[in-house]
């Protein structure tokens, strides 16, 4: 498993985790597109913009392996603004690629951006 330094390990204050320390030995868990409906709280709301920021600054727009980011995180932005990069991908695997859609995250979290391109 990859890990990616400097990646932020968490959101600042908080028990939201943005990676995993180490490999699964029971077996990878596998990515899958969770809904995020309205009615979620507003925590949950601000670690999500703050995990796709980190994704962003950290990656931008080349595709990434998924190494070690959490796939309960990971699982919210999948599908949607974290897509599949291989063809055929494994959802249970921490060497497949992922991408950032560009197009599709800067809807959903626009706070992210402005925030980003401000550093």
């Amino acid at each position: 498993m990859l890990k990616h330094r400097g990646f932020p390990g968490r959101l600042s204050g908080t028990d939201f985790h943005f990676v995993i320390r180490r490999a699964n030995p029971k077996g990878v868990t596998a990515l899958k597109q969770l809904e995020r409906y309205r009615d979620r709280r507003p925590a949950d709301k601000r670690a999500d913009a703050a995990f796709m920021q980190a994704l962003w600054q950290h990656f931008g727009t080349e595709p990434f392996e998924r190494g070690n980011p959490d796939a309960g995180r990971l699982s919210w932005l999948f599908g949607r603004e974290v897509k599949p990069y291989d063809d055929p991908f494994d959802p249970a695997s921490y060497d497949s690629l992922l991408i950032i859609d560009e197009a599709v995250a800067r809807v959903s979290f626009p706070e992210a951006f402005e925030e980003a391109e401000e550093w």
